[in-house]
């Protein structure tokens, strides 16, 4: 029988096992690296006297790393598949943690966080959705829906893992947990579950223009809308992440109730993944992109009522949010093809990632000069030219979507 080049012949019924594999690896993944510092920071403030901005700062360095190693990474899924990548990225993750754990100066922890970040590009879910879209083809879309359901719990299961562990064998102990856990889990798991070989594809298919991702005139402002839209997301996902406990401290709230508050975005989130995954093959990933910069705007203008509408807001804003994780996996599947789609999305994570390591400054500059009200006219300003790019988009694929 013959086999479309979309999918693999063999082992399909391991199909969820795989996402299942990855869904728990971006769990890791995600809970060990970019959600690491708000529970670690201050403890190692406190141990080690080192000025917190700094300390913060290794995970800027990180995202940069990460940034820049995602083409790379991208192409090597592209041409090899994303079994020994993932594998490599949990080693370079647990090497990384190592050198953390084990710095007793300021440049040696940074420098780990450098070597983390290298392992961050190779690990999370850009790497992850270019493994799946080299396994699955055009079929992949729904397996990265069920992995950023997973993903979702990172912060979840990992802050309070993270507290406990230091509570017993300190933050040095816990970068070490960490590191134990990515070698056994993260890269042999990566070895043992994930699939070796590669879909069946055409030569033309695997070829050094599919695997290098390149575009032709035409597509190139498509790819670029693309990239923008999905940058811009990721920045209005750091400005919210670093600012929205301060911008509610800011307006009136305590402590408690500005934590409580947060804890909305969870299962927003996740809820709205759900019903995404439920949903989301009767249309085209486009539509997934417009819906999460319209929920996003939406949330940004309800923060302008005050704390009364704050619950209302973050509920909008994180249900955007979340299926905005879908879309950045799935719109440039469907718009560029399995083929080049593992080196298209290692391009699209590097501004991807350079962006997320550089708003919270930007957004902790807007609030320390203008407060709660330049903050958050910052986010909004964010996410309504976002509607404009995704708007743009729209228009710009009508004719591909008909084609497709």
């Amino acid at each position: 029988m013959a086999h479309d080049a979309t999918t693999i012949p063999a082992g399909e019924t391991r199909r969820p096992i795989v996402v299942a594999m990855l869904g728990c690896m971006q769990v890791l993944a995600w809970g060990s690296t970019f959600y690491l510092l708000p529970v670690l920071a201050r403890p190692i403030v406190e141990d080690t006297d080192w000025p917190y901005d700094r300390v913060m700062a290794g995970l800027a360095l990180g995202l940069l790393a990460a940034g820049i190693v995602s083409p790379r990474t991208g192409r090597l899924i592209g041409r090899h598949g994303g079994r020994r990548v993932l594998a490599g990225g949990a080693l370079l993750v647990a090497l990384g943690l190592v050198i953390v754990g084990s710095a007793k100066s300021l440049p040696v922890y940074l420098a780990g966080w450098i070597v983390l970040g290298a392992g961050m590009g190779a690990s999370l879910y850009d790497a992850a959705f270019a493994t799946l879209g080299a396994l699955y083809g055009t079929a992949a879309r729904g397996p990265i829906a069920a992995v950023t359901l997973y993903g979702g719990f990172a912060s979840t299961v990992c802050w309070p893992l993270s507290a406990f562990l230091i509570g017993h064998v300190g933050w040095r102990g816990a970068c070490f947990a960490y590191a134990a856990i990515h070698v056994a889990f993260g890269c042999i798991g990566s070895l043992l579950v994930l699939p070796s070989r590669r879909p069946a594809m055409t030569a033309a298919a695997t070829g050094e223009g599919a695997a290098a991702g390149s575009l032709v005139a035409g597509e190139r402002l498509l790819f670029a809308l693309v990239a923008s839209a999905l940058t811009l997301s990721s920045s209005i996902l750091a400005l919210v992440g670093s600012q929205l406990i301060t911008l509610m401290l800011g307006s009136g709230l305590t402590l408690a109730e500005a934590v409580a508050l947060g804890m909305i975005i969870g299962p927003a989130a996740v809820g709205a993944r759900a019903i995404e995954t439920l949903a989301g093959s009767r249309y085209h990933p486009i539509w997934t992109m417009v819906a999460s910069v319209t929920l996003v705007c939406g949330g940004a203008l309800l923060f302008f009522v005050g704390p009364a509408a704050f619950a209302a807001a973050i509920a909008t804003y994180a249900a955007g949010n979340g299926i905005g994780s879908i879309a950045k996996g799935t719109l440039p599947l469907a718009l560029f093809g399995p083929a080049r789609y593992p080196a298209l999305a290692g391009k699209i994570a590097l501004p991807v990632l350079v962006a997320m390591s550089l708003t919270p400054y930007v957004g902790a500059w807007s609030f320390q000069v203008g407060g709660v009200h330049a903050t958050l006219t910052l986010l909004l300003g964010i996410a309504a030219t976002n509607v404009v790019l995704v708007g743009a988009l729209v228009v710009l694929t009508r004719g591909r979507r008909k084609a497709g």
